[in-house]
């Protein structure tokens, strides 16, 4: 499914116009990206959390070379499934 497919889903859903459901999508999108980069939490009840946890140095290999390469520190999104999301696998 692509952001494509959503924004079609709630038109068919709510019938309201592709444009205003195409602004919809684009705020909840724009405004989890804003929490997210602000390092908050996103919990949405039945599907799952989203959180930003640090991530760790490291030394890595390029697969091509085989020469190591420095991994730096930095923050990487993590998601967490709910119960509901959980028992459809």
């Amino acid at each position: 499914m692509i952001k494509l497919d959503i924004i079609n889903e709630v038109v068919n859903r709510t019938g309201i116009t592709k444009t205003k459901a195409e602004m919809a999508v684009e705020t909840v999108f724009e405004s989890m990206k804003k929490s997210l980069a602000e390092g908050d939490r996103i919990e949405l009840r039945g599907f799952g959390i989203f959180n930003v946890r640090p991530r760790k140095t490291g030394i890595g290999r390029n697969p091509r070379t085989g020469a190591e390469v420095a991994i730096p520190p930095g923050k990487a999104v993590r998601f967490k499934p709910g119960k509901e999301l959980q028992q459809l696998a």
